[in-house]
Formats: C-alpha cells, structure tokens, sequence
C-alpha cells in the first residue's frame, strides 16, 4: 500500500523513508521527530510497524495544530479543505493570495494546508515578520480533495491513540528522550533555513544543536539525524564534530530536480548520521550488505 502523504513538504524525506527505517532498532518505543515538518519518517515507521508510540514536534504552532486535527478530527479537515479547494475554481491565482492573507490574520491551520498544497514546491516560507509568503504555484491545483481526503484518513487510522503532538523549542523535545526511545531528527537549518538564504519558522543555532547531540551521547539516547549531503562537487552542511563518533551513512536520493532541469546527470546522495547509542543496537553489517548499491559507508 502507499504511504499516505497528507503534507506536501519541501524537504520530506518520503521518498528516502524505507531506506532509513532500515536502521530502526528492533525495538522501538517511541519514535520522537522533534523537527516534524510533514512527519514522512513518523508515518512511514507506523505503517510499517517500526515503533509503538510517536511524539511529533514542530516549533510551527499552525502545523502542528493541523497535525492534531488531522490525526484526531480528520473529517473535519476533509471538509474543510474540499470547500477550500473547491473555491478557488475560476479564480486560481487571486484566491490564493486571499487565503494566504486569511492564513496570515487567523493562523487557521486548514488554510496553512491548502497553501502547501498550492505554494511553490510546497516550499514553506516566512517574512521578517512571520507571515507565510510563498507564492502559488500558477500550473496546478494542488492535491485534488479525494486523494487528500484518503490521505488524511489513512493517517489519522495510522496515529490515533499513540500520537502525542508539541509547539515547543527542540531542546525541551529531546529533554523528554529515553533510552528505549528512537529520536528522528531532520533540522530545519541544513539547506533549508539560515544557509538557504530564506527564512523558516525555527532556524536553529549550529553550536547549540551540537551540544544537544552530545548529550543525547552522554544519556545513551539512540538517534538517527538526516543533516547534509552533496549533488555533484558542492556539499552541504558544516562538518559534525569527530568526537560524537557518529556513523555516516549516505543513500542514494537519484537526480535532483534541478539536475533534470538542466539535463545533469549529477546524483544527490542524502546523509544520515546513526548514535553510537542506535548502533550498538542493530546489526549495521547486515544492513549495509542488504544495501549495496543504494549507500556508502563511512566512519567517523
């Protein structure tokens, strides 16, 4: 069956899911996201049965109270975002910049959907001010009602009852860590915050986060973090410390967008960094000889 995909997300690891589940401990808790976004690694490990209970965070108050409703009043949502869709019939583009601007005066989550499912590359942005404000994009209608009607329920069948959701600041998230927990940290800074030259709500200091991930190190807090890569000659993200002895793992991601845009045949290769804690508990031999082909292996 497909993953259901109810948030469009620039930046979703959903494609790269299945590959990263492959380093899930046997067993799993809980699964905490402290940096959600679209929450594509939380819905992919209930599908798949990869862990008992999830705790997702987003320091983006509006998506976070959409992930409440989607998981706890889906219908409702349905709804809304039908309605919504269906009103911008005849009159695309200034419709959008009417519920943008609704968005930005209520903070109501179910316009914050509809502008995802519209913006550009479903790419969120904010101004100096914390208002949204991407554009639409002028070729589409975003995700038709019906296949994000099945999306939303299949989500909500997914997370009901075992789902707890946060607004707060990532430190206080991984405060809340045990060591029969799973952390899945993807930041919003690399690539995609401070270094992309746009503002997102909850860029995130360097120092500090390194810090946190030192003391997940000290708690034998196992975790999984999705933070750079590189497409060709140009990398992405600051060098981690040697002194967290993280393992790095970088899977395949195939052409970029942009590097089919321009007919390259550059390959992006994502990185994830596997906890000393998180790899004292799998068999990363066995794994990575089942992925031959897909990642390369290094140490650091």
């Amino acid at each position: 069956m497909k993953l259901p995909h109810p948030i469009p997300y620039q930046g979703s690891k959903r494609n790269l899911a299945s590959q990263i589940l492959r380093y899930f401990p046997a067993n799993c808790d809980r699964l905490i996201e402290p940096f959600a976004g679209s929450a594509a690694i939380t819905v992919a490990a209930a599908h798949y049965f990869k862990a008992n209970r999830f705790l997702i965070n987003d320091i983006n108050t509006p998506l976070t109270r959409l992930w409440e409703n989607i998981i706890n009043a889906p219908a409702s949502v349905v709804k809304h975002y039908h309605d919504i869709w269906h009103g911008q019939i005849g009159k695309e583009e200034p419709y959008y910049y009417e519920i943008r601007n609704r968005f930005n005066d209520t903070q109501n989550p179910e316009y914050l959907l509809f502008l995802l499912a519209k913006c550009v590359k479903a790419a969120v942005r904010y101004n100096a001010q914390g208002q949204f404000n991407q554009s639409p994009d002028k070729r589409r209608l975003g995700k038709n009602p019906k296949t994000m009607r099945e999306d939303i329920l299949r989500v909500s069948q997914l997370l009901t009852g075992r789902t707890q959701v946060m607004s707060t600041d990532y430190q206080a998230v991984l405060a809340l860590a045990a060591a029969d927990d799973l952390v899945y940290m993807d930041p919003p800074y690399q690539g995609t915050g401070k270094n992309g030259g746009f503002n997102y709500a909850g860029n995130i200091e360097f120092d500090n986060f390194v810090v946190s991930l030192f003391d997940l190190n000290n708690r034998d807090i196992p975790y999984i973090l999705s933070y750079d890569g590189r497409t060709g000659e140009k990398t992405y993200g600051s060098a981690l410390p040697d002194e967290l002895n993280l393992v790095k793992i970088e899977i395949n991601a195939g052409r970029s967008s942009q590097a089919t845009l321009l007919s390259r045949d550059e390959i992006t290769f994502e990185a994830v960094f596997l906890s000393p804690a998180l790899v004292a508990k799998i068999d990363l031999g066995a794994i990575n000889t089942a992925l031959v082909g897909q990642t390369e292996l290094f140490i650091e």
